[in-house]
């Protein structure tokens, strides 16, 4: 497969990348994404082929989950079995931006997503990319670092077409991500007490 680049501005992406990128996803292609956190990965979570695309361009383990993008608080609802109190208190600190929480998956969430745990990676991204994506295909979608497994991320569209090349189909090249990446909070354990 060829890798198209498509350039972008970050702050204000044209509808037109926009819609390429969303017809990709619904094709169940992989794209990449700059966001507030490096450069992505996306791909419909609730199609198979997509999720098993996404594995196999990062050369990543099955066992591992794929982390999630949501666009608020009532589309991650949509996706757990039960939100505890701990996920709004950080929720509404700290999203959206890059703060990844860590939470039991429903029923709704393919369980290869989540690396067969049952538990869902879930992040709101500060990124208008990813946000217009999101708008756009009225769904979460994954997001997972632009890299192959083990490899530093991207922090450019050109690098990420350069290590991606022929492993995704679409780069949304919008110059340098300069975010750290994102932290993770799990809270599906219970708080000590």
């Amino acid at each position: 497969m060829a890798t198209d680049l498509i350039e972008i501005d970050q702050e204000q992406p044209s509808v037109e990348a926009i819609e390429r990128a969303a017809v990709a996803l619904r094709r169940g292609e992989v794209v990449a994404i700059p966001t507030d956190a490096l450069y992505t990965l996306v791909a419909d979570p609730f199609n198979l082929h997509s999720v098993g695309r996404v594995f196999a361009a990062k050369g990543r383990e099955a066992q591992r989950s794929l982390p999630l993008l949501v666009s608020d608080f009532l589309m991650a609802e949509d996706l757990v079995k039960e939100l505890p109190d701990r996920f709004y208190m950080l929720a509404r600190r700290f999203w959206p931006g890059p703060l990844t929480i860590i939470v039991p998956a429903s029923a709704k969430v393919p369980l290869k997503v989540t690396g067969n745990t049952g538990r869902l990676a879930l992040r709101q991204s500060k990124s208008r990319t990813a946000q217009a994506l999101i708008e756009y295909l009225g769904q979460p979608l994954i997001a997972t670092s632009a890299n192959v497994s083990g490899q530093p991320t991207c922090q450019t569209g050109i690098e990420v077409f350069g290590t991606m090349d022929g492993r995704v189909d679409l780069v949304l090249d919008g110059g340098s991500c300069i975010g750290a990446g994102s932290t993770t909070v799990d809270i599906t354990e219970p708080t000590g007490g």
